[in-house]
Formats: C-alpha cells, structure tokens, sequence
C-alpha cells in the first residue's frame, strides 16, 4: 500500500498531463510545474523496483517516461535556422508600468528589437517611455495603455497597422499588422490574458488564450506574458495549430521567466515557472533566444530572433 501512495501521485499527474484539456481549475494552477514533477517521479520508480512490487514499478515507469516526454524535448534543440529576413522581438511584462523607462530603453538598445510588445503597459509608463526616447527606436507603436494590470502595447522599428485588440476581462491584448522589408505584413499579438490565480478568473484565462487560436499566418508572432506554461492545454492547442515555441525551438524551453524574485502564494514558495514566450507561426524560423532581467518587474524579458519567409 505505501508503494502504491508513492507511485500514484505521478501516474495520475502524467495522465493528466496526456489529457488534452484542463480539467479542473486546481489543474490549471498546478500543470505548469511538471517540469519539477518530471524529475521528482524517479522516487516511485525507486520505491517500487526497491520493494520489489513490479506492477507498481511498471505504472511507476511509464509515468516517468510519459513525463519525460512532455518534458525533456524543451532542452533539445529543433533546428529553426532559415534564410529569411530577420525580426528581433523583445516582450516584457512591465508590473503595473512600474519598470523605469531607462531601463527599459537601454535593454532595447542593447537587444535592437525590431518589435517590442509591453504588457501591464499603463499610460504613465507610456509617457515617460516617450519622454524618455523609446520612438526614437521604436517609432512606431499600438498604445492600448490602461490603468493597473490590463493595457499592453507594441513598438516597432517598421510601419504598423493596428487591428482590433482583444478585450477580455479588464485585459486588452494590442494586435498589429508589421510591414517588414522583404517580407511583407507580420501579425503581432501582444499576449497576456488574465491570471487564473482565482477560480472566478479561470474563465478570463482560458477565453483570452482561446481568442489567439485559428489557424496562424506563416508570419504570425505571439509575444508576451501568457500567463501559461507549454503544459497548459491552451498553449499545447496553439503549437498543435501551427505555432512553435522559439525557446523550444532553441533547446531552451526550461529556462524560467516567473517569478525571478521570492514570490508566495497563500504562505507557500512559488517554484520559477515559464509564462512568457514568443510562439512563431509555421513559416517563421528561429535563430536566438534569450531571457534578460529587469529591474521592478517580477518578469523577465523575452527575446527572440526570428527569419521570416521571403515576400513572394
């Protein structure tokens, strides 16, 4: 019976994990560790092959490798690098527009991203970006700024066509149309739907994800705090329709953006999970990736260095 205690956590969590839906809201706040679980599921193993329980050991081992599978590719390189014009893209979560604007600016200097999506954008924290010389870099912009947790925006180096944001629960989620040289209209979605922290927002959650699906243009970049790791069922649908990860892409799918500082949740640690990313859509390669820090944030900032597909 203690064998059995040990090994059934992890066969439940691993068919859970296969189940392509969320099924619970409890769910959807715990899936986003299993890369912690991963790992962890070699003590059943161990318990059950020491005790000498083979069928334990059996379930104990196909839960490990089911893990493993969902997990371990994120650290494999996928090979993205294609010719093409490029397109550097840097996002940041900016906490309720509280990251200095030269901070910011000086990350954006360094990086020299072509499009730059902001989340928790608010308008004071516009402003002092603009008084601050981030047009100068950037001049041309989406601002659907707002008060508090809600806004976002994008910059961009080339010419941009606002379409209409996503507007769900209080989150407007900026969306733009981006002529680059060479290859045309790239569609840019700034991400970040409501935070599934409370059951009563779950809904938000799952709706916000759910409005980026369809079918994805060969240019189509998502970027952004998605408040969702690669194990939710909502970013797993994505990469199913087409989009692909551009730090899995890069073998550097485990490298965590949230939260870099202590962060507590009804008195318990919150272990380093990855919320923000750039998914490219089928036509896009990809030829770097990194996370960088900023201060204020409990984000890190995402970048990405794609290759677009030649304009016909």
């Amino acid at each position: 019976m203690l064998v059995w205690l040990a090994v059934a956590p992890f066969a439940g969590w691993a068919v859970l994990r296969t189940i392509p839906a969320d099924v619970d809201f409890r769910w959807v706040q715990l899936v986003g560790f299993t890369p912690y679980v991963a790992p962890a599921s070699i003590v059943a193993v161990i318990t059950a092959l020491a005790s000498r329980r083979w069928t334990a050991l059996a379930v104990s081992l196909m839960s490990t490798a089911t893990l493993a599978a969902h997990v371990l590719p994120r650290a494999l390189p996928a090979g993205g690098h294609t010719t093409g014009p490029p397109l550097r893209v840097l996002t940041s979560n900016l906490l309720k527009g509280s990251v200095p604007g030269p901070a910011l600016i000086d990350l954006v200097r360094r990086l020299r991203p072509d499009v730059l999506t902001l989340q928790e954008l608010t308008p004071s924290a516009a402003a002092e970006l603009k008084r601050d010389g981030l047009e100068g870099l950037l001049p041309y912009k989406v601002d659907r700024s707002r008060p508090g947790v809600g806004g976002s925006g994008i910059y961009a180096r080339f010419p941009v066509t606002p379409d209409e944001a996503i507007e769900l629960g209080g989150f407007g989620q900026a969306r733009a149309s981006v002529d680059v040289p060479g290859a045309g209209p790239v569609e840019i979605v700034s991400v970040h739907p409501c935070a599934p922290r409370y059951e009563n927002r779950f809904a938000c959650w799952a709706e916000g994800l759910a409005a980026l699906s369809g079918r994805p243009r060969a240019s189509s970049v998502l970027a952004g705090d998605f408040n969702a790791t690669l194990d939710h069922a909502p970013t797993r649908r994505l990469l199913a329709e087409g989009y692909h990860d551009a730090a899995d892409t890069m073998g550097q799918g485990l490298a965590t953006t949230w939260p870099y500082q202590p962060w507590h949740f009804n008195g318990f640690a919150i272990p380093p999970v990855t919320l923000d990313h750039v998914l490219a859509g089928p036509g896009v390669g990809v030829r770097a990736f990194g996370v960088h820090r900023l201060p204020v944030t409990d984000h890190h900032a995402v970048f990405a260095e794609l290759v677009l597909p030649p304009a016909t």
